[in-house]
């Protein structure tokens, strides 16, 4: 599995885990929806700009979205 795809499920379990819809993380990080879920569907690839603004609407520490060790959602 490569970054991309460990990003997507982490994304999507952190933000479930929140109870954020797409479109609340999206107002929060300053991104389009649409953006968001190709994130969580692994469909693109997050730059690292991006991937500070979602963790800062998460709430989070950026390496939280990269890590291995989590539980696919």
């Amino acid at each position: 599995m490569d970054l991309k795809e460990i990003m997507a499920r982490n994304l999507r379990r952190i933000r479930h885990d929140k109870k954020l819809t797409q479109e609340e993380l999206a107002d929060r990080a300053g991104l389009s929806m649409r953006y968001v879920g190709a994130i969580e569907r692994a469909d693109v690839s997050a730059s690292v700009t991006v991937l500070g603004q979602i963790a800062d609407a998460l709430e989070i520490d950026p390496t939280e979205l990269l890590k291995k060790t989590c539980k696919p959602a």
